[in-house]
């Protein structure tokens, strides 16, 4: 089947949770196409158990569940997902999958950002040898997150960034 003609890298999550926001959540949520062809993949990724559908025919997302994070958009073999404004979504390779970079010196360790993850990786710690008082956020489980950037959101202070691996 011929790919779509709008198709290009989704847009950021965080810009659909931006314009969610905007319109008062009368934004559409991600939603997967007829070219769809059952594999899963998105099902497994989904954080919140949005993405429904038998083996081998194509998926549903309920947009009453869906919390625009875009992990299935990213993880689609398929390119059969489309993002909140109708781009089609391109798959991305998972160990390239933007994480979150936390600046310490900017940090009010608020636990904003530990309390948004979907995934539950980001965690507050001590840094090795600190003798600061403060617990500062870390990603603790890295190849859980998904990339969604509610993290760097929902921060207070911009302390959070989302960026690629480096070297790969």
């Amino acid at each position: 089947m011929p790919k779509p003609a709008n198709r290009a890298r989704c847009a950021s999550p965080l810009w659909g949770l931006k314009y969610n926001r905007l319109t008062g959540g009368k934004g559409m949520s991600y939603q997967i196409m007829e070219s769809c062809d059952g594999c899963g993949a998105c099902v497994k990724v989904c954080p919140v158990g949005a993405i429904r559908g038998e083996n081998k025919t194509p998926h549903v997302i309920d947009p009453t569940i869906c919390i625009d994070c875009g992990a299935c958009g990213r993880i689609c073999p398929e390119e059969s997902v489309s993002d909140p404004m109708g781009i089609t979504c391109i798959r991305i390779k998972r160990s390239d999958w933007e994480k979150p970079r936390f600046d310490w010196s900017t940090c009010t360790s608020c636990t904003a950002c530990q309390d948004t993850c979907p995934m539950g990786c980001i965690a507050l710690s001590r840094p090795e040898g600190s003798t600061n008082p403060h617990a500062y956020p870390a990603l603790r489980a890295g190849r859980s997150c998904i990339g969604c950037g509610f993290c760097a959101l929902e921060c207070p202070v911009s302390a959070i960034s989302m960026t690629a691996p480096v070297g790969r």
